[in-house]
């Protein structure tokens, strides 16, 4: 759609896909009314993201489940850090949540970490973790970890990681988080790679 561009960091499939990308909506650009048939789910990075359930600031986190609909726009323009196809069938749970509105919670097996619990079930996993200034963090990935940088920065397997950037560490995986000097936030989805991925039926 005009004014709508798209970047995307993974893709499985031609024109149904289970794709992960960062949509950016232009001021006054907007979407025609369509169905998610396998399901959307998607966290508002900047701007307001707009449809007629409401007004999404910077820090909603939303998933719309398969089958459900909705007419996507922004007057202001916004960015959004979005997936899709990747949602059990059978899923008819809504979500909307502020998380300007939520307070994290220190892990109490992890120090220099806290976290805000967004999503959880059989299949995956999903938070906001904030990590400290020189912590070292362990990424377990028994069942797969995908993270976006948020804010602050950190070091793991060699690369630097700044806000914007997106990490997927396979099953079985481990890593360290090397955290910078001004800390990090990142979102976090773990153990949705227990099942291969494989392109929507469609």
């Amino acid at each position: 759609m005009p004014g709508v561009d798209r970047r995307m960091l993974d893709r499985i499939g031609d024109e149904v896909a289970r794709a992960t990308s960062i949509v950016r909506y232009a001021p006054n650009s907007k979407f025609s009314s369509h169905v998610h048939t396998g399901g959307e789910e998607f966290l508002v990075l900047d701007g307001v993201f707009q449809d007629e359930h409401g007004d999404f600031p910077a820090g909603s986190y939303i998933r719309n489940p398969p089958q459900s609909s909705h007419t996507p726009g922004s007057e202001p323009g916004c960015t959004i850090f979005v997936k899709l196809w990747q949602f059990d069938l059978d899923d008819r749970t809504h979500v909307r949540i502020d998380t300007n509105k939520m307070r994290a919670i220190p892990d109490a097996d992890r120090a220099g970490v806290e976290v805000m619990p967004l999503f959880k079930d059989d299949r995956e996993d999903v938070v906001l973790e904030m990590w400290s200034s020189g912590s070292s963090v362990a990424l377990s990935a028994t069942h797969g970890l995908e993270l976006l940088v948020l804010e602050g920065s950190f070091e793991e397997g060699g690369e630097a990681f700044q806000p914007g950037s997106w990490l997927r560490l396979p099953v079985e995986a481990n890593s360290t988080a090397a955290v910078g000097a001004d800390g990090a936030k990142v979102w976090i989805k773990r153990d949705h790679l227990a099942e291969t991925p494989t392109a929507p039926k469609a």
